[in-house]
């Protein structure tokens, strides 16, 4: 490790541990690498979100009453 990471007790479910040991094993890296590699992907994936929200801010938007009243009307429900 070098002098930039940080440390950090994290609990896992013990199932979740041992399946963790072994992929970490599996694949010749560190539990420490999976579990920031998986951090990265959900916080990537958390920056994907908040953009296509930010892409939608202006698309109009419709009620749930709204949106069953339409479908009843075209017959749909």
């Amino acid at each position: 490790m070098n002098e930039s990471t940080k440390r950090s007790t994290i609990y896992f479910d013990p199932q979740l541990h041992a399946a963790l040991r072994l992929k970490a094993a599996h694949t010749d890296r560190s539990v420490s690498e999976l579990v920031n590699d998986a951090v990265r992907a959900a916080l990537a994936e958390d920056q994907e979100d908040l953009a296509a929200f930010d892409e939608r801010v202006a698309e109009p938007t419709m009620s749930y009453e709204a949106l069953l009243a339409d479908l009843k009307a075209h017959g749909k429900i």
